[in-house]
Order: structure tokens, then sequence, then C-alpha cells
């Protein structure tokens, strides 16, 4: 199978701390590579995870919140003292649309590439992104201002062929994209050869929820249910529930709610609170609930 990973750059809240950077992700699906957030820091942790800037499309912001996108501006000025050509994609809430098109008229005036901006409808589940081997929707959150979350979903791929049939059969190369689409096969005899024995099913598609900053929602699950891995905020302990609700987060055991409502693979823990200096009490109320819980930390990489 070709990689789906995911590259926790910044699992941090708010407030830095020398252990944590803010908000920050690298989703890498068939070749291709998007960032989820874009704390401060965020261009540092790319070189030290030797992700290639050139190989980044977009980028997905879920809110405007510095913690997310106080490191957008400087990564954009840097795609361009490198030299980057190709377009740069962003997607995040409409009023990031006009400070972007501030900040690059101070700062990235001669840029040799095109940063399109597209608005997202945080209140909306819906695709906003789409090629050929994935989607993109929108999950619509509940945090202290217009906040969304991002679904990244693999599409179907076509069946394996089973290359000692196709041999066995003689049937030429040019079939080939014939028989995966499910076409059956005649042989020169006559002999009818059903699909089924020409190929092997193809993996299920994989998927990822990133569920940034948001308060805990009861019914969020049915958004996501049955996805492979789920991404969703824990910055509170629940010794902490009503700092959790006055600051629209959630915390971990809550978290691990969502997750086992959904029936997800798997559950990354992620911005904590600069008050826990060991988020394993974290990882513990998670995994109480949901024992496939996990605590993700720069330069963590998490597999599909």
């Amino acid at each position: 199978m070709e990689p789906f990973r995911i590259h926790i750059l910044g699992c941090g809240s708010a407030l830095p701390t020398p252990r944590h950077y803010a908000s920050a992700q690298v989703v890498e699906i068939r070749g291709k590579q998007f960032i989820v957030d874009c704390g401060e820091g965020t261009q540092m942790q790319l070189r030290r995870a030797h992700i290639r800037f050139t190989k980044l499309g977009a980028v997905f912001i879920s809110h405007l919140h510095g913690d997310h996108c106080f490191g957008l501006i400087g990564m954009i000025s840097t795609f361009g003292l490198l030299g980057r050509t190709a377009p740069l994609h962003i997607y995040a809430p409409e009023a990031l649309g006009q400070m972007l098109e501030q900040e690059m008229k101070l700062y990235c005036q001669h840029l040799e590439y095109e940063v399109v901006f597209h608005a997202v409808d945080t209140t909306q589940q819906q695709v906003v992104y789409e090629d050929r081997s994935l989607t993109v929707e929108t999950l619509p959150l509940e945090h202290r201002m217009p906040c969304c979350g991002y679904l990244f979903r693999e599409k179907p791929q076509l069946p394996h062929i089973r290359r000692d049939m196709i041999d066995f059969y003689g049937i030429p190369i040019s079939q080939i994209n014939n028989i995966k689409a499910g076409a059956d096969w005649t042989t020169n005899e006559g002999e009818h050869v059903e699909n089924s024995k020409l190929v092997t099913e193809a993996e299920a598609p994989r998927s990822y929820a990133y569920c940034s900053d948001t308060r805990y929602i009861p019914t969020l699950w049915q958004r996501i249910k049955g996805i492979t891995m789920l991404y969703h905020e824990s910055t509170y302990g629940e010794d902490n529930m009503l700092l959790a609700k006055k600051y629209f987060h959630s915390t971990a055991r809550q978290a691990a709610q969502v997750a086992r409502d959904a029936g997800v693979g798997k559950l990354l823990l992620g911005h904590y609170s600069s008050r826990y200096e060991d988020e394993n009490v974290l990882l513990k109320e998670a995994q109480e609930v949901f024992p496939e819980a996990f605590l993700t930390d720069e330069q963590m990489v998490f597999d599909i």
C-alpha cells in the first residue's frame, strides 16, 4: 500500500513551552503532502522532519487563533525565498483571506508563485478539496470562534491484477485496465473467465479526521463513524473540567468518548495545556475509555 502517514510537527496549545510547538501536522497520502494548521515555528519543524517544502501542495487552517496560524506568513515567505513556482492553496475560515492579503502586501510582494485562498464554511460538512486519489471534508466544531476540523478520505482503489492468471490465460497487456475496471475475459477457445478469478480486492480505503479546538460534541462521532484514525484535541484532564467548559476545549476522556462512540481504529491526543508537565495523566484518562489512544509528540510519525 502507498503511505498514508501523519507527521506531528506541534502538539502544544496556546502558551509556548520548551517542550512543545504549537499545532501543526503534515498529512502524507499517496505521494501528496498537506499541512494541517500552521502554528508558530512550523517551517522549522518541517526542516527537522526532513519534509521537502516543494512537496507541500495545500494548507488547511482550522481557525484563527494564533497557535494555529501564526506560522503561515513566515512559511509562505520562505517558500518564495526558495524559488517555489507551484501554486500553494490555503483552505481556511473566510476571515483569514483579508488578513493574509494584507500580510502578503507587506512581506511577500515579489513571490514567483501564486497563493490561492479558499474560504471554507465552518458550519457545514462538505468536500472542499478533491483529486484522483482523495477528498478532504470540513468537520464543523464548536469553539470560541468559527472552527472546523478536516476529514481526509482515500478514494477506493482498483483491484489488484493476479499476474499468474493473466499469464495463464494469455491476456494481453492492453486489456489490463479493462480487467481492473471489472471486465471478464473470453479465451480464443471460447472459455468465459469471470473477473473475480483475475483480480484480488484492493485494500479498504483509509481515512483520517483532524478535530482541532472544540468543546465536547456528543454527536460528533456520527460524522466520523468508522474512520481509521482520529486526532482529537485533549487540552485538559478531568481535573480541569471547568477550564475546558470555559474555553470551549475538550478533556482527554471526552476525546476518548468520541473515538469509542465512532468506532475508530486509533486515537491521537494533542493540544496539551502547558499546565501538564507529564501528559501521561491525559493518556491514562483516555485509555480508561478507549485503549487505542496514543500521545502525540513532536517528530512522531503515525502510519494509517
